[in-house]
């Protein structure tokens, strides 16, 4: 019995996948990117891998004058990645064709919000999953600082204090409207918070207020979670940030749907689904902070994957 039930199983799966190919085969897709950079281009694997076919290449950066629009109107494609902020932004205009969007991280600035053509996914991990995680490396941190500018990340901020709320954690805020005022906004949290969370904020991130603030956290142990690996090394304890080749997985579903026939303004736009954590464990060490032995585990088990990945397809 187990035997016909396999050899079902796997007649459905090739239907699926040769209808789905067949169905798809006479769909031009264009991935529209204004650079050719490793995120955007890993995030394009990904949609690739969901689609099952090679997409179509536009990188605007090579084209000079009107090249651009006029290849696009040649190609005629029956649907548009934008990849990035600036393809989103060179697109939008365009109402009859589905567009998709990927690697932005705020897309409601570039977007009316009455498009019915596009959707996509954000570069941005939700507060409450980023919180959710934080709460699970390190339970006792029950203050969390956040030094932000309203005018760029206050609609973050304001999502993330609900999240808080519902996870029985403090969001200490303090605003600054110049990144001279953010010094002293990092001196107000000294006793009054656990944990540094730093956003990708342009008023707050300079490399004056950046060098204080990992001074900061080593005098005063008051570890800095962050959204870039890059912080690591100049003294974050923790940083969590996106898979570009999960985004494109996810907006290579969304595809999927609008060329099964689901319209576009039906395919809700969504954030990551997916995190990658990395602990600097010698930040750790000094700070004295203890993460359970589980989750070291598991980050050294990632780690170890990507640099044998890098070793094995980089070189």
């Amino acid at each position: 019995m187990k035997k016909y039930i396999l050899v079902l199983s796997f007649l459905l799966f090739f239907v699926y996948g040769f209808i789905c190919s067949f169905a798809f085969a006479g769909q031009d897709i264009v991935a529209v990117q204004s650079l050719r950079i490793a995120p955007y281009e890993k995030a394009i694997e990904g949609v690739e891998s969901v689609c099952g076919k090679r997409l179509q290449r536009l990188v605007m950066s090579e084209f000079k004058g009107d090249e651009f629009e006029k290849e696009l109107n040649r190609i005629s494609p029956d649907l548009i990645l934008a990849v990035g902020a600036n393809a989103l932004k060179k697109v939008r205009q365009i109402k009859k064709i589905p567009v998709v969007y990927m690697m932005i991280l705020n897309p409601v600035t570039i977007l009316s919000g009455s498009e019915q053509n596009i959707t996509g996914v954000n570069m941005s991990i939700s507060q409450e999953k980023q919180l959710a995680e934080l709460v699970k490396l390190m339970p006792g941190a029950k203050n969390i600082g956040v030094i932000f500018d309203p005018d760029r990340t206050g609609f973050f901020v304001q999502g993330a204090l609900k999240a808080a709320e519902n996870l029985g954690v403090k969001l200490v805020t303090y605003q600054v409207k110049s990144s001279k005022d953010v010094i002293a906004g990092i001196m107000d949290m000294k006793g009054r918070a656990d944990v540094l969370w730093m956003l990708p904020d342009l008023t707050v991130i300079t490399p004056e207020t950046i060098k204080f603030l990992f001074l900061f956290s080593l005098e005063n142990r008051v570890p800095v979670m962050t959204f870039s690996d890059n912080y690591l090394k100049m003294g974050a304890l923790i940083s969590m940030n996106i898979d570009a080749f999960d985004i494109g997985r996810q907006a290579g579903e969304m595809v999927n749907k609008i060329f099964s026939g689901k319209k576009v303004k039906n395919i809700k736009q969504v954030g990551a689904r997916k995190t990658n954590i990395v602990i600097n464990k010698k930040i750790a060490e000094k700070m004295g902070v203890i993460i359970d032995g589980q989750i070291l585990y598991k980050n050294d088990y990632y780690y170890c994957l990507n640099m044998l990945s890098r070793l094995l397809f980089n070189n």
